[in-house]
């Protein structure tokens, strides 16, 4: 079956927190005009899906098996990690993978 976005997310920050990890997420929400959007300022466009803090920082953006990561999504993942940030593009398939990340 077919996993959506916001359910991996589900899945993913349920695992983080159980794990000991402080997770921070913004999500998006309707504005007046009836479309979805996040409440950003500055350079916010892009910046990954979860912040998870524990003896490090890791900066996860999700994506359902066939998403794409956006361009403006690519400038922020390329910054961090030049920045010594540790950085993941997860999907449903790499499970086994996020969970070693997350222990």
């Amino acid at each position: 079956m077919k996993q959506s976005e916001a359910a991996f997310q589900k899945n993913v920050v349920q695992l983080a927190r159980a794990r000991g990890w402080i997770v921070a997420h913004f999500r998006a929400s309707l504005n007046q005009r009836g479309q979805w959007q996040t409440a950003v300022s500055g350079d916010g466009a892009g910046y990954p899906d979860l912040t998870l803090v524990r003896e490090r920082v890791l900066f996860v953006e999700l994506k359902a098996e066939d998403g794409r990561v956006r361009p403006e999504q690519r400038v922020w993942l390329r910054a961090l990690s030049c920045a010594g940030r540790d950085v993941f593009v997860w999907r449903p398939s790499d499970w086994d993978v996020l969970v070693k990340v997350l222990t």
